[in-house]
């Protein structure tokens, strides 16, 4: 047999690292760290894992915990460095791979509302009252100000979901002389978390509140101009943005419509989409108050249920025009039940395969 020489082992430690750190996919790491007991070492004591989810997307350094979810009715691994390892090296194809969706689920608050209910923002969560050429929509209450703002909250169908683009339709008021459509100039959009889940109980859509203040907003993305046409019009993020804690906030921002009957200005949306990949129920987020720390939930069988029908094909991924078109991406490690036996594998089974360390020959 030929001599084996691990070449990782003639370098100095911060060079052996520096090398793994170039590998920019987490089924490389697991490939990496399933060589030997030493490229394990590296992977794992290094965080490496972790660290190329944050490089990619930078919300999930606000993570403070990982708890990996037990299905056998043992006690949940907390924080140890192989569960991190396997949380976050899983965690990263799930950003990339799962199935595109819709990922709003309720409306939370308007910052005003003209007349309600009958032009409540959840109006805007149903398309099919445009479809029916009904007037479905939400307005905001009139203003002498042209740039006077106004906010729509929504919850997200999960607490940890990574969005893509957001979809907004600006609503024309086919009731009124010459049709006027009442967009806004631009929108930004921000997502994050609640200051206290205890204060969300409160219904602010019944009470007309505005929800702004209970919020920590951990992302904001650029402005982008709206088109004054009646149309879904799509607004892609820079990068994708992962929401930890499942909260996005329209910010429409000027107006440019003035309504005949009143003299004032006012925005209108007829429909909101937010796409992008909900996590759950194979990963999710929990906050701890008040010390505000943030844990990951990993749940490997649920992980392993979800990306055995992203390789079947059975994902329940959108069909539609409103979504980019993208060539189909291949599984980046092959044999998927390969890598979910690496990924999963514990260091004190049997499950990995790699080559002892003395059975290199340090020359």
């Amino acid at each position: 047999m030929d001599t084996q020489i691990d070449f990782l082992q003639w370098l100095e430690p911060d060079m052996a690292l520096k090398v793994l750190m170039y590998l920019d996919d987490s089924a490389d790491l697991i490939r990496a760290s399933a060589v030997s007991r030493y490229w394990q070492n590296i992977v794992i004591s290094n965080g490496l894992s972790k660290q190329l989810c944050i490089k990619r997307f930078p919300q999930l350094a606000s993570i403070t915990h990982v708890v990996e979810v037990s299905n056998d009715n043992s006690e949940p691994s907390h924080n140890s460095s192989e569960s991190e390892h396997r949380a976050y090296a899983s965690l990263f194809r799930a950003l990339t791979a799962f199935p595109q969706t819709y990922c709003i689920a309720d409306p939370v608050s308007a910052s005003s509302t003209d007349n309600y209910p009958e032009e409540s923002i959840i109006n805007t969560l149903d398309p099919r009252d445009r479809i029916l050429h009904r007037d479905s929509y939400w307005s905001s209450k009139g203003s002498n100000d042209t740039e006077a703002p106004e906010t729509l909250i929504y919850n997200l169908t999960a607490n940890l979901c990574v969005i893509t683009e957001i979809n907004l339709h600006p609503f024309q008021a086919l009731f009124q002389l010459n049709f006027p459509i009442y967009s806004s100039k631009s929108v930004r959009f921000r997502m994050g978390h609640p200051k206290s889940w205890n204060e969300l109980d409160h219904d602010f859509m019944e009470t007309q509140e505005c929800a702004d203040d209970k919020f920590i907003w951990t992302y904001t993305s650029p402005i982008f101009p709206v088109a004054r046409e009646n149309r879904l019009q799509r607004f892609k993020l820079p990068e994708p943005v992962v929401c930890i804690g499942g909260f996005l906030q329209i910010e429409l921002l000027g107006r440019v419509q003035e309504q005949a009957a009143d003299g004032k200005y006012y925005i209108c949306v007829a429909h909101v989409q937010a796409i992008g990949r909900r996590l759950s129920p194979a990963f999710s987020i929990e906050f701890s108050e008040p010390s505000n720390s943030v844990s990951l939930k990993y749940d490997a069988a649920e992980f392993a249920v979800a990306m055995q029908n992203v390789s079947n094909g059975s994902n329940n991924s959108l069909s539609t025009s409103l979504l980019p078109v993208q060539p189909p991406r291949q599984l980046a490690w092959g044999n998927l039940q390969d890598f979910m036996q690496m990924v999963q594998a514990h260091p004190d089974g049997v499950e990995y395969e790699w080559v002892d360390d003395d059975e290199f020959e340090m020359v």
